[in-house]
């Protein structure tokens, strides 16, 4: 085995300020320090990012920010001012990406088109994340997650039959759109990197395209079956059996058993041997044509035994399941313990606070643990002196609330 080395990341020395704000497009920028990137969090003087509003807050100190804006050193600048629009582009030279996530059109009435962008910086990756794009009829329109998974026809999917579409109490559209924002910083890295002489791009980021992305099969089995997907409770409508079932004992618990040769496992394992060579059963398409009577065979099966004699019987047999974790699940699964799910982030108010650990992991090379999140403007005097900026010019711009 090589022994695991101490190493910056497949990103380091890529410098990204992130100017955006609340969850999708700092989440991208995170990723990325995640992996090695130097990445400045610039915010307004105010300290007025909504991020820092929501739950969880303890003791009138942002947990979620901490945890979200990991990794990251803190400034305030006002851009939208004569003089911070002037210390914005006499640091863009020294940046390789900038990630914003203001309404199509804002950074422009700000003097900050992306010709005057560039201008500074010819090879900057300009990656603005927005709900609908830098064109079309939408591109100006306000969103959060929630309408980027109800555009997407992501809600569409969720819910019981018959019933209403679903959030999840989480917002998985900033979270998608999170992930494409780190994908498309790493791809145009990639690309400046094999070409000295490349010239920095503007990289247009929808959100709830970012969604609709993960969404393969809708169109095609809408135009060539004229089928319209729609909710099917925990239950898979594509294959069977996926569902999630509930034991005697009231726990709850997800199973995937769609291949064959696993749902002939199953079958034997549960003492129903002769499912598996049933013609309504014997082939994926036959199950999912009459997953009904499958699911009640199965819930009735699971329902007359304790979770603990099913887990055993799934386990013994190779079934694909997982009982429905909460977060104190989590921390005590020996699983996650073993391979260190959650790690703890030095925190000056807290000492440390738990996170997830970075994903995804390198064979012998180990990330160092980033910090928490800055305070509002916390690396103020240590970033604006890399940049020339000393002391008595910091606090006149301080008190004309530049920064």
């Amino acid at each position: 085995m090589n022994p695991k080395s101490a190493s910056p990341g497949a990103l380091s020395g890529v410098r990204i300020l992130d100017m955006a704000t609340v969850l999708a497009a700092p989440m991208g920028a995170t990723l990325c320090a995640d992996h090695g990137a130097e990445v400045v969090k610039l915010e307004l003087p105010d300290g007025s990012d909504a991020l820092r509003g929501l739950q969880p807050v303890k003791d009138g100190v942002a947990l979620w920010w901490k945890i979200a804006n990991r990794g990251k050193r803190g400034i305030t600048l006002d851009v939208r001012q004569p003089r911070g629009r002037e210390i914005l582009l006499a640091m863009l030279p020294h940046f390789d990406v900038l990630v914003e996530n203001f309404r199509t059109g804002t950074m422009d009435r700000w003097g900050l088109d992306i010709a005057t962008l560039h201008r500074a910086n010819p090879r900057l990756i300009v990656l603005r994340l927005t709900g609908f794009g830098q064109t079309g009829p939408y591109r100006a329109r306000p969103g959060f997650a929630r309408i980027f998974e109800a555009m997407s026809g992501f809600t569409n999917l969720t819910g019981e039959e018959g019933g209403p579409p679903l959030h999840s109490n989480f917002p998985v559209g900033d979270a998608v759109a999170g992930l494409f924002c780190a994908f498309s910083i790493a791809a145009e890295v990639a690309r400046l990197r094999g070409d000295p002489q490349a010239l920095g791009v503007e990289v247009d980021l929808a959100a709830t395209e970012a969604l609709f992305r993960l969404l393969d099969p809708l169109p095609v089995e809408h135009e060539q079956l004229g089928q319209v997907r729609r909710p099917a409770g925990n239950r898979a409508s594509y294959t069977a059996p996926s569902n999630m079932y509930r034991s005697q004992d009231g726990i709850y618990f997800s199973l995937v058993a769609s291949s064959d040769a696993i749902f002939a496992r199953l079958c034997q394992a549960i003492g129903q041997a002769e499912w598996a060579d049933d013609l309504r059963f014997k082939t994926n398409p036959a199950r999912v044509v009459n997953l009904l009577e499958l699911d009640a065979g199965l819930a009735a099966w699971f329902g007359a035994h304790g979770y603990d004699v099913i887990a055993a019987t799934l386990e013994a047999a190779a079934i694909p399941f997982s009982k429905i974790y909460t977060i104190a699940d989590i921390e005590q699964d020996p699983h996650c313990l073993a391979r260190q799910a959650i790690v703890r982030l030095p925190d000056p108010d807290f000492g440390s606070l738990p996170a997830p650990c970075i994903v995804p992991r390198i064979v012998g090379r180990e990330m160092p643990i980033p910090r928490t999140g800055p305070a509002v403007g916390e690396h103020n005097a240590e970033v604006y002196a890399e940049f020339g900026i000393d002391a008595a010019e910091l606090a006149r711009l301080r008190e004309a609330k530049v920064v």
